[in-house]
């Protein structure tokens, strides 16, 4: 019988426990997708992450006995409480063997800290916010998950529910598998858009990849401000995003939209890495540089990451022009995948475009909310 207890991490070999974990949890689903430890390891520290100048955590360890079997990560992030006016703690992280004693000590853990913070409710997963991976897995196991997307087991939906917490919002992953093809509509409407409103496109410049990253997010924030869960992410972690891009972006597939000179919009595609992801089994090395060599022209898919248009253009037309360029372009570069992910549950707008063209719904990613 287990003989669990739930410790805070404090010590470098905790943390190493911590982040090598999913490695003996996943060790036989070939599904999953190992991270970079290095990353991991900085995204949890603070002073090595931007994100934590404006956030403070608390890791868990689930033990059994002297063997770690569970995480979890307890948030405060103060720019989503300022942004949103409300004392919202966060929980992410997330990893347990297939026990809710086990798991309900984690939540309990997690809970405590945060109440202790003066936080009113909990709700995750969030790695560590909506800017980076974010939601649980509770529908479609078919395939490996694509970049930055999270992958869990079937098990922890009903682990996460059984201590307590609910449903707050489901995320939607569509899918465009190979041999499908741009509606003859669509064209002809991305282009009446294009000439009727004097819309321009140009792709991204890599000459000034920083400057390029900060008209994204400045673009990504004024169309998504209203959002829900939405953060203006920091200075300092818009240079973090441009020196990650920069590694994996291929600047065709990052495209400005402009209306009379003015920048309204943005689409951003990214290869699906997590191909090469697998090949690395969590280190960067020499091995790995070769096989990236080796295998860089063997990515076949790519996600659709990001589409922002500032609220005054929607109405123009002006998103289907931009999935019409990102789309046409994958599949020009014979793609034989495209996954557009997250949409809001409630985006229906964007549901219902994607659904028309074709689009699978084929994944669903839950936020879970615990009110104390």
């Amino acid at each position: 019988m287990a003989q669990y207890t739930v410790v805070p991490v404090r010590r470098s070999r905790e943390l190493k426990n911590f982040i090598n974990l999913p490695w003996d949890l996943y060790k036989d689903d070939d599904l999953w997708v190992p991270p970079l430890k290095s990353q991991v390891k900085q995204l949890l520290t603070p002073g090595k992450h931007p994100f934590w100048e404006h956030a403070e955590r608390e890791l868990f360890l689930l033990m059994d006995g002297d063997r770690p079997v569970g995480r979890i990560a307890a948030i405060v992030d103060r720019n989503h409480n300022k942004y949103h006016n409300e004392k919202a703690g966060k929980w992410g992280f997330f990893e347990c063997v297939n026990d809710p004693v086990g798991a309900g000590m984690l939540f309990a853990a997690a809970q405590a800290w945060l109440e202790e913070k003066g936080q009113e409710y909990m709700h995750g997963p969030f790695n560590p916010s909506t800017n980076y991976e974010i939601g649980m897995l509770v529908e479609g196991w078919q395939s490996s998950p694509t970049l930055m997307m999270t992958y869990n087991p079937e098990y922890y939906a009903s682990l996460v529910e059984s201590s307590g917490q609910a449903k707050e919002k489901d995320l939607y992953a569509y899918l465009f598998e190979e041999g499908w093809h741009l509606p003859g509509w669509l064209s002809k409407m991305a282009k009446r858009v294009k000439e009727r409103n004097n819309v321009t496109l140009r792709q991204l410049d890599m000459s000034r990849i920083n400057q390029e990253v900060q008209l994204m997010n400045q673009l990504y924030c004024e169309a998504w401000a209203d959002n829900w869960g939405f953060i203006p992410a920091s200075d300092a972690e818009i240079a973090i995003q441009a020196k990650e891009l920069k590694q994996i972006i291929d600047p065709e597939f990052a495209t400005f939209l402009y209306h009379k000179g003015e920048p309204i919009g943005v689409s951003v595609v990214l290869p699906d890495a997590n191909f090469l992801l697998k090949k690395f089994n969590g280190k960067l090395g020499l091995t790995s540089i070769l096989k990236a060599l080796w295998y860089k022209s063997k990515m076949v898919g790519s996600r659709f990451i990001l589409l922002g248009i500032k609220p005054g253009y929607r109405r123009l037309g002006v998103p289907l022009l931009a999935a019409e360029q990102a789309m046409r372009r994958g599949y020009e570069k014979g793609h034989k995948y495209m996954e557009v992910s997250w949409t809001l549950e409630d985006n229906r707008m964007v549901n219902e475009l994607l659904n028309k063209l074709g689009g699978d719904l084929y994944r669903r990613y839950r936020i879970y909310r615990k009110d104390f």
